[in-house]
């Protein structure tokens, strides 16, 4: 029995078919992700046995080391039946990003089962003092999302010796990237949102918490400790980001689809007779809605899935990817959570008063959508960032 049959980790594509197999169970689960605003454990373990969480991890570990177009079908999908499922399995599966930047003995043994869930925080929020051995960490930090289902929780932190933050040499805040265990923090109750309610994304603190120097690493200078192509970008954990929201985009359209074909519409009278009676899809508003969303979400999808594909082929190469690149490749993650946002909008639009009711599929499209669309990596900054790259300017990068 080779490692990967041991540990139950499939391979990539044997992980996509679980991501379809699972659609059922995720629908029927969906009131109890509402209302109790986080994964039920029963689905969480699920997930967890088809290696949902493990897409990332390496081979060298018995993991799928799953390729990230691969990677970006999981989410979709897993979006597609539920936006916090997708949400929470794009987050989770962070774990052989993470520990890519550990030594790999330890990390290691953190991870004896590499089918668990890691959750973060990774904005500067923490204080990490140097002391022997590793740092004494406070602080508290929002929205780590799935944090209810993790086994180990990383958060941000500014370093200081004693008193004094430590800076570089430009006057930039040293920082550290500190891995909890869940028994270490407290996670706080603050996610009371209208969109993405089941992924957990509650605060958590810190209190003087020891943490080893070896269950630490830096997104300022990373040590990447593997050398294969999946751990070669340091912030590769964005790879699957985006087709979160075009799995919930394509929900929102299917679901505008099949009500338009069931749903009658409204009596209307034309030079004082009544209009023939005829279903939501007769109407050219909605033909036109579902063709124009059609459009967006399709060509948003495909412009992702173009710059994911070069940005691969370069590191598949052993060749980082150019300035241009990049930003082409952060500009296709903030254009498709802007262009699902405005899909779903029009879905619910077309589909008129009805769609208003808490609980209905595209009530919850919109929430999800449009929450996601708030994130920082997708913020309207993002478009300074890569036109500056696009200009030839210099680079402008958020901290962490």
């Amino acid at each position: 029995m080779d490692s990967a049959q041991a540990t139950g980790v499939l391979s990539g594509e044997e992980i996509l078919k679980a991501a379809f197999a699972i659609e059922p169970e995720i629908r029927a689960a969906q009131d109890e992700i509402e209302r109790e605003r986080r994964l039920p454990e029963h689905l969480v373990e699920k997930m967890r046995r088809a290696g949902f969480f493990a897409m990332s991890m390496p081979k060298a570990w018995g993991g799928p080391e799953t390729d990230p177009l691969t990677q970006l079908r999981i989410v979709e999908q897993l979006s597609y039946a539920d936006g916090s499922v997708g949400w929470c399995t794009m987050i989770g599966c962070d774990s052989g990003y993470f520990t890519a930047f550990l030594d790999q003995d330890v990390a290691r043994a953190m991870y004896p089962d590499i089918r668990v869930s890691t959750a973060s925080a990774l904005t500067l929020t923490g204080r990490a003092v140097k002391t022997r051995g590793g740092y004494r960490v406070s602080g508290r930090w929002p929205f780590s999302s799935g944090c209810l289902h993790a086994a180990w929780i990383v958060g941000g932190c500014v370093v200081y010796d004693g008193d004094r933050e430590v800076c570089d040499s430009e006057g930039v805040p040293v920082s550290r990237q500190c891995f909890f265990r869940p028994g270490e923090i407290e996670i706080l109750d603050t996610w009371h949102t209208t969109g993405l309610r089941g992924s957990g994304s509650n605060d958590f603190a810190a209190r003087d918490v020891f943490v080893p120097e070896e269950r630490t690493f830096s997104l300022q200078k990373p040590a990447i400790r593997r050398s294969e192509p999946l751990y070669a970008l340091p912030m590769a954990i964005l790879l699957k980001f985006a087709t979160a929201p075009i799995g919930i985009a394509r929900a929102a359209i299917d679901e505008l689809i099949d009500a338009a074909g069931r749903r009658p519409t409204r009596l209307t009278v034309i030079g004082g007779k009544p209009a023939s009676a005829r279903l939501l899809r007769d109407e050219p508003f909605v033909q036109e809605a579902v063709a124009r969303a059609e459009t967006i979400v399709g060509s948003a999808r495909s412009y992702l899935f173009e710059t994911t594909g070069e940005l691969w082929a370069a590191l598949l190469k052993g060749a980082p990817p150019d300035r241009k690149l990049g930003a082409r490749w952060t500009l296709a993650m903030a254009n498709a959570s802007r262009a699902a946002a405005e899909a779903v909008e029009l879905m619910y639009k077309a589909r008129g008063g009805s769609a208003v009711y808490a609980g209905g599929r595209l009530d919850r499209c919109l929430r999800d959508a449009l929450t996601i669309n708030q994130h920082v990596v997708v913020s309207l900054k993002n478009y300074e960032m890569a036109g500056r790259a696009l200009l030839g300017l210099e680079p402008m990068n958020w901290v962490f």
